[in-house]
């Protein structure tokens, strides 16, 4: 048979496979004679982009079956908890710890329940509840962007277990701050919505008090109940608190920058904010809304347990308590506030049993029938990466 015209290549490559070594000696190599075969065209043959040949694994991976004792393979790796899954929890743990601290209020409270007049404790239900509504409108009249109108409203409701859980305004100010910034909202000027928000509803708060003052003068006696000279040290100690705060202010440079920062992206908020008619009505509108649902419904509670005290003065009792204890960081104002509303009550012609009475109540409708439902609504919107 006459040899082809054109042979194969043929060359030799050292073997991949050595035999054993035997008796300590090592085994030379053989070589191995190899056939070049010319490739196939590129169109033919080829497999789908990503894919392998059947039986061939992606380099660096063993079968499983190869593994080395004690290395899981990929898919058998242990599930690691996620982080939100344990912030979930933490709220309805407050709760437990809070209803266990004050489990005599809650028990004291639902036996006035029980006495009470229940279509005015409906009313103020009713005040509680859209005194979230007005907090939803203040949120979104203090930023320029429009925000989902659902999931601010849970949020607010959220934003209110918050609130009593943690420190006074920290709690709220917290979850709406991450609201804004997970929707969108850059930190800076998230921030300076919040201040925009708290500057709103402290003016307003302070504005619906003096008018109120100003109408009805003789709604509180505070003669008989404070001491002649305690507003002494109460302005010696606001005054030095002032002092401080400056002479910080004045000393740390990095300080001065960031206050100064802020400030600047807080006025840019606040021009952009008032020239939209709608925001403007929203913003102060609603915090116009927020304190005096808030008064409203500790009148129709007096109503309902026959507090012997007209609603415009309760109202002003009201005010006047929460101003005073704005300062105190008590988480939620627990036990101050009471204590606040308790002694604005009896300057204004209550007898100090009703009035304990209709605090405590009241205290109820607003804070611990809530708290359960809010701390859960809270967990459930951590879940969902809303806040």
């Amino acid at each position: 048979m006459a040899p082809s015209p054109h042979p194969l290549p043929v060359r030799k490559q050292p073997s991949a496979i050595r035999q054993p070594a035997v008796g300590g000696e090592r085994a030379p190599s053989s070589d191995v004679t190899a056939v070049h075969l010319p490739e196939a065209p590129l169109d033919q043959g080829r497999l789908p982009q990503g894919r392998l040949p059947e039986g061939r694994l992606p380099q660096g991976r063993l079968p499983e079956d190869r593994l080395p004792e004690g290395r899981p393979s990929r898919g058998r790796l242990p599930r690691r908890v996620p982080v939100r899954r344990i912030l979930c929890l933490v709220p309805l743990l407050l709760v437990t710890v809070v209803a266990v601290r004050h489990h005599g209020v809650l028990a004291d409270g639902f036996s006035r329940l029980r006495s009470a007049e229940w279509p005015w404790l409906l009313a103020a239900g009713g005040a509680t509840c859209l005194t979230w509504v007005a907090a939803a409108f203040t949120r979104q009249g203090a930023v320029v962007e429009r925000l989902p109108r659902r999931r601010l409203l849970a949020a607010q409701f959220a934003a209110g277990a918050a609130n009593h859980l943690l420190p006074t305004g920290l709690g709220a100010s917290a979850v709406n701050l991450r609201f804004m910034t997970v929707c969108g909202i850059p930190l800076a000027r998230s921030s300076a919505a919040l201040a925009l928000y708290l500057l709103a509803e402290s003016v307003t708060r302070l504005a619906l008090l003096a008018g109120l003052l100003l109408a009805f003068p003789g709604a509180l006696r505070l003669g008989p109940l404070l001491p002649h000279d305690a507003m002494g040290p109460l302005l010696y100690a606001a005054g030095a608190v002032v002092a401080a705060a400056a002479a910080v202010l004045a000393g740390v440079r990095r300080l001065r920058t960031a206050v100064a920062s802020f400030l600047r992206t807080a006025l840019g908020e606040l021009r952009s904010v008032h020239t939209r008619p709608s925001r403007v009505l929203a913003l102060w509108g609603g915090a116009l809304a927020f304190p005096a649902l808030q008064a409203a419904g500790l009148a129709l509670v007096g109503r309902a347990l026959e507090l012997p005290v007209p609603a415009v003065h309760t109202a002003v009792a009201y005010l006047a308590a929460t101003v005073a204890v704005a300062l105190v960081p008590t988480p939620g104002g627990v036990g101050s506030v009471e204590a606040a509303l308790v002694l604005a009550l009896v300057a204004a012609g209550g007898p100090a049993a009703v009035a304990t009475a209709v605090v405590v109540a009241y205290r109820v409708i607003t804070v611990w029938l809530p708290l359960l439902p809010g701390a859960l609504t809270l967990g459930a919107l951590v879940r969902m990466k809303v806040i």
